[in-house]
């Protein structure tokens, strides 16, 4: 660059620092001053309120006064967060405001636009004008979407189109210009070279900066309600699902805020992982979960659930054990959209016959039986629904306990109980009877009141018996505190028996075949409906049972859906089973959904395929209104790593490496476990000395990592972290974990623990291990104690180092 342009740009950088630096300066003591005059009211809300209740007109002035005061300090708060919010959204600017330059000449007019982006907008106030464009504006796709030449732009009221006549990159560092390139076609490779020699860090940063134009189409994708992109191991897609929940807060943030998206992610050390990129974006972070601690929370207490880490440990590792291929077999039938339509049938046929209710009982007493709850749900209409009719059930038994509970209140231990009542109870009943006195006085004084009470009177021979009525309240009192728990049993459909109505599916195949018209079932059908009612009768459940399990109480009591939530995003995605995507489009029904994954990545036996012309996923939303984009270059690793990964797979030919080169993947053959991990230290410590700061031994299991920890401690290395399922966090260092908890993080460099034929043997753990060596961004490393895996040897040896 020329040193006169680069003058020209220093020196504008140099003018935008200083008006950022003015606007900070004058908003630090509005945003102090609104502060403090919101504590204050606070602090002082009842000084300023006085409370006077002696008359109705009392009464209404001193609400209004409440409100008043509500509302000023409402104001006060919201003026003070909006300030606070443009503050910090300049002091993100000040170090590097901005990173991206266009100049754009729009059709029809000859004056060429300076567009410069940033993280957030900045307008100069005096002059008016746009001093940084944010890059979520719609100006700012042309700067990822467009070469030199004609570009366009789309705005809520058209389509702009021009020439764009310049593209710039900038590096940015405290204020000072350090590098700057002009790009003709994409994101210049300069820049991203940079990015992606950076050491991996503990969380996931912001890509705003280097954001490719397949990966803005994720971002700026307006119109999908499926939004699915099947992505190559490193080709940013999560990064981009970021950017996109920024982009949609951005350009809706009059109708959607943060709480109204929800991401399923993996595990919950990869929540911790991205927990910083919206912030770091200047927007709040959405709701996060996993479907695991979703599942557990619509399950209650009443059921222990297996993880989905439980459930590959097992597949993994028993393939000894009796009963494997049944328990293989139920995985996937209980994942299938076969086992979808059959529980539908199934609730068409408890329309019929079939329903199972709890009795309801009080004090070891059957007060309603769940033969008398049944007969009155088969009493209804037979074309209503199942919840339909649970719906009129509920109110039936709310009735029939309000006249058991009048009915009780003559039962022995009623009187037994007025002995034990203490002070405040007795308390309350005398205040009341009071009242009724009054009232009965002034009714009688102004001869307003009904027959009903002067009848009261005269039964009461002309006077009111404070004795008899004061037994009677506390008799009422103690028999309705007692009734609660029914009532909100009853209102909490407690009387329906889910656990056995989901349990006589797995009767035998014959009463199977009845209830649900399913045909074709697995092989070893009956040993899977022994399992699966062995697991139940311990009041236990399968993972695999967990979503079919609460779909059918949907179907039984009504789908509790959450209309609030607008945008669903499912990370893994290939990791979720037909059946739980039907599930969360239930549960979700004014959700737009993004599904982020790798079939190359697909570990668990219920995946699903994203990208197949007859995957699932198509038919949930309808194509019209689904869109699928594939991103195929791999920019977390080495091209020398992703040339070598990708030879792992068996249809990886589209993956194509970003080109940033490093060492060769480095297999190394040992004697035994002993050598192995002293060669693994001698390893890590060459690593770090070069400057790696993230490094992750691989396994295959949690048994393994544990046995991989425990050695390498014999062995003197005191530093590594193990990982398991608990680990809700972790730091920069050497860390031992499992492959599935990997998933979706990145590290300097990869050991992976055991990669010999004992390890990784069979064909349906090809993809496991291709999840584990794609987790290396600069290195990666394989030891082995015996034979090298068969799923290596079909790699090309020009493709890596082989030592001993």
């Amino acid at each position: 660059m020329e040193e006169k342009e680069w003058r020209k740009e220093q020196e504008r950088l140099d003018y935008v620092s200083e008006k950022l630096k003015a606007r900070i300066a004058e908003l630090e003591p509005l945003v102090s001053e609104l502060h403090n005059q919101a504590s204050d009211i606070r602090r002082r809300f009842w000084e300023d309120v006085t409370v006077n209740t002696s008359s109705e007109e009392e009464f209404e002035e001193t609400f209004y006064a409440i409100k008043q005061q509500a509302a000023l300090l409402s104001e006060r708060e919201r003026g003070h967060k909006l300030l606070k919010q443009q503050w910090k959204s300049l002091n993100r600017l000040l170090p590097s405001p901005y990173f991206g330059r266009i100049d754009f000449v729009e059709d029809g007019q000859t004056a060429i636009e300076q567009i410069y982006i940033g993280v957030s907008s900045f307008v100069d106030e005096d002059e008016l004008s746009f001093l940084i464009y944010d890059w979520r504006t719609p100006i700012a796709s042309l700067y990822y979407d467009h070469s030199l030449g004609a570009a366009y732009y789309d705005t809520p009221i058209g389509r702009i189109t021009g020439t764009m006549e310049l593209k710039r990159q900038y590096q940015i560092h405290n204020g000072q210009l350090r590098n700057m390139f002009d790009a003709s076609v994409t994101i210049g490779d300069e820049l991203l070279q940079q990015a992606l020699a950076k050491g991996a860090d503990s969380q996931m940063k912001s890509i705003v900066s280097t954001i490719q134009k397949e990966q803005n189409a994720i971002i700026r994708d307006d119109h999908s309600r499926l939004l699915i992109v099947q992505g190559a191991a490193g080709s940013g897609k999560t990064s981009a699902a970021l950017q996109r929940v920024a982009y949609l807060l951005y350009k809706n943030r009059d109708t959607l805020k943060a709480d109204q998206i929800v991401l399923f992610s993996p595990n919950p050390i990869f929540n911790s992982y991205v927990s910083t990129v919206l912030p770091e974006l200047g927007e709040e972070n959405m709701q996060q979960t996993t479907l695991q601690e979703f599942l557990e929370y619509w399950l209650g207490s009443s059921l222990s659930l297996e993880d989905p880490f439980d459930q590959i440990e097992y597949v993994l590792t028993a393939q000894s054990t009796a009963n494997y291929e049944a328990r293989l077999q139920g995985i996937k039938y209980k994942a299938s959209e076969a086992f979808l339509q059959a529980l539908q049938n199934y609730a068409q046929w408890l329309e019929r016959e079939g329903m199972l209710f709890k009795g309801i009982t009080f004090r070891d007493r059957e007060l309603i039986s769940g033969e008398q709850i049944r007969t009155q749900f088969y009493s209804y209409d037979s074309s209503l629904r199942v919840s339909n009719r649970i719906e009129l059930l509920q109110r039936w038994l709310m009735q029939e306990l309000k006249q058991l509970e009048r009915k009780e209140c003559n039962a022995s231990w009623v009187e037994e109980e007025i002995n034990y009542l203490d002070n405040e109870q007795y308390a309350e009943v005398f205040s009341k009877l009071h009242k009724e006195r009054e009232v009965l006085d002034l009714a009688e004084h102004y001869a307003i009141g009904s027959e009903i009470i002067f009848n009261k009177r005269r039964e009461d021979e002309g006077d009111f018996n404070f004795a008899e009525r004061e037994e009677e309240l506390l008799k009422q009192m103690i028999v309705k505190s007692s009734f609660k728990p029914l009532r909100q049993g009853v209102k909490k459909l407690a009387f329906i028996d889910i656990h056995a109505l989901y349990t006589q599916l797995f009767d035998d195949t014959a009463a199977y075949r009845e209830k649900t018209g399913e045909s074709e079932l697995p092989e070893l059908w009956p040993e899977i409906c022994q399992q699966t009612k062995q697991k139940l009768d311990r009041h236990e459940l399968y993972y695999e049972d967990a979503t079919p399990y609460l779909y059918l109480k949907e179907l039984i009591e009504g789908v509790r859906t959450n209309k609030e939530i607008r945008h669903v995003f499912v990370d893994e995605g290939q990791d979720y089973s037909p059946f739980q995507y039907e599930y969360l489009k239930k549960l979700f029904p004014r959700a737009r959904m993004t599904v982020l994954g790798d079939f190359g990545q697909a570990i668990y036996m219920q995946s699903t395929n994203l990208q197949h012309a007859n995957s699932p996923l198509l038919r949930l939303y309808g194509e019209a209104e689904t869109s699928l984009i594939r991103l195929t270059r791999s920019y977390r690793s080495t091209r020398e790593i992703v040339e070598f990964t990708k030879m792992l797979l068996t249809d990886a030919s589209d993956i194509v490496p970003f080109d940033r080169s490093g060492a060769k993947p480095l297999l190394v053959k040992l004697a035994g476990e002993e050598q192995r991990e002293q060669r693994m230290l001698s390893d890590i410590a060459a690593l770090q000395a070069d400057g790696f700061e993230s490094i992750a031994i691989i396994t295959k299991t949690a048994a393994e990592s544990r046995a991989a920890y425990e050695a390498l401690q014999q062995q003197g290395s005191e530093a590594v972290q193990l990982i398991t399922k608990e680990t809700a966090t972790f730091q920069k260092g050497v860390m031992v974990i499992p492959v599935y908890l990997a998933k979706g993080v990145e590290f300097d460099a990869v050991l992976i623990y055991e990669a010999s034929a004992q390890a990784y043997n069979h064909e349906n753990e090809r993809k496991l291990l291709y999840t584990a060596c794609t987790r290396a961004m600069h290195q990666l490393l394989l030891y082995s104690t015996g034979e090298w895996s068969p799923l290596l040897q079909g790699i090309h040896p020009d493709l890596y180092e082989l030592t001993s």
